[in-house]
């Protein structure tokens, strides 16, 4: 796990650093410039932090889903505490990837919230998993919590990767690959990402998974830590 800690740290650091610093030149000329993207202009660095909180957050959901199966097999009361550590992480990479998506809004369309499909579907998913853990504070028998919220883990899990990449391109919108682009949008399909700019992005991707399997390791030890001080005290 200390890999994973590391190979997390230098890649987020990277992707800051160029995400932010190499210029948007018309024409690019060698490694250290990014092209500019029509209609987002330096804007389209948001991409290299948008998307992938946005992926992280799907995955950690989809994991919680995994272990939500898992405990529902074994019974095993570690799945449960995997589980609920993943979506909650979710959860946090769900919200960082609204606040960074409406910043994008802001200084795209003019508004931080416009309701857009994306927008609004995201919305959706914050509120799924909200009532996600409104369950899990309400049930007081630490069985029933984690049977219940292992069957809706599993069901939430299924709907995540729908809200946050497909029902967003199910409908016309202004979010880049909205069906119609419409309002002037950028499909994300005409990107175009220059060798470069793909090395960020992807840097990014997984950079920020590695963060949440690391995040998901430190919660689970804590986890598996008060389970033991519980049954000793």
């Amino acid at each position: 796990m200390k890999i994973v800690k590391l190979l997390s740290i230098v890649l987020i650091s990277f992707v800051l650093c160029a995400g932010i610093a190499v210029p948007m030149v018309p024409q690019p000329h060698g490694f250290f410039q990014f092209p500019i993207i029509p209609g987002l202009e330096n804007k389209a660095r948001n991409i290299f932090f948008h998307v992938p909180l946005a992926w992280t957050a799907v995955l950690a959901f989809l994991v919680a889903l995994w272990h939500g199966f898992r405990y529902l097999r074994t019974q095993d009361i570690m799945h449960d505490h995997q589980s609920v550590a993943s979506a909650g992480l979710g959860l946090m990479f769900c919200l960082l990837a609204t606040i960074t998506g409406s910043i994008w809004a802001k200084f795209n369309w003019g508004s931080f919230w416009n309701w857009d499909p994306r927008e609004t579907s995201i919305f959706i998913l914050l509120l799924i998993y909200g009532a996600y853990f409104a369950l899990r504070s309400a049930l007081a028998s630490e069985e029933i919590r984690a049977r219940l919220s292992a069957v809706y883990s599993m069901i939430a899990g299924v709907t995540a990767p729908f809200f946050v990449f497909v029902m967003p391109r199910l409908f016309a919108g202004l979010h880049p690959g909205a069906r119609g682009d419409e309002a002037g949008s950028t499909p994300v399909a005409q990107l175009h990402m220059t060798g470069p700019m793909r090395i960020v992005f992807f840097s990014g991707l997984l950079g920020f998974s590695l963060l949440f399997f690391w995040l998901l390791n430190i919660r689970v030890r804590i986890a598996r830590l008060q389970e033991q001080y519980s049954i000793t005290h």
